[in-house]
C-alpha cells in the first residue's frame, strides 16, 4: 500500500531504537535532517511528513513549529518549493491522549 501511493520512510538516525526524541542529541538530529534534506533534493516527493515534533523542531532548528503543513517561517532552509512539508504526531504510547481518530485526522492533510 506505501509504494502505491508512493509513500517513503525513513529515519532521521538509523541504527539506533529509541522511544523518544530526548534519547537523540540534537547533533545527531540535525545530522539526520540533512539527510533528509539530500533524500528529498534527490527524490522531489509531492509530499514528506516528518513524524514527531520534538524531532522535527531540533533537527531542523524550528523551535516554533505545529504539528500540521509548515508554511512560511517553519520550512527549513534549503527545502525544494515544490516539497509540502508536514509534521505529524508520533503514534506511540507516549502520545496517550492521541486516538486512533485523532492520529488519522492529523495524517489525512498528507494522504491528500
Amino acid at each position: 500500500m506505501l509504494e502505491e501511493r508512493r509513500i517513503g520512510i525513513t529515519n532521521f538516525v538509523s541504527g539506533l531504537a529509541t522511544s523518544k526524541a530526548s534519547e537523540l542529541t540534537a547533533e545527531q538530529l540535525r545530522e539526520g535532517a540533512q539527510g533528509v534534506l539530500r533524500l528529498v533534493e534527490k527524490l522531489q516527493p509531492e509530499k514528506v511528513a516528518i513524524v514527531g515534533i520534538t524531532a522535527h523542531r531540533q533537527a531542523f532548528r524550528k523551535p516554533k513549529a505545529k504539528l500540521g503543513r509548515q508554511e512560511g517561517e517553519f520550512i527549513p532552509e534549503g527545502w525544494p518549493a515544490t516539497v509540502e512539508l508536514w509534521v505529524v504526531p508520533q503514534p506511540s504510547g507516549l502520545n496517550a491522549h492521541e486516538t486512533i481518530d485523532s492520529l488519522a485526522e492529523k495524517w489525512q492533510g498528507v494522504m491528500e
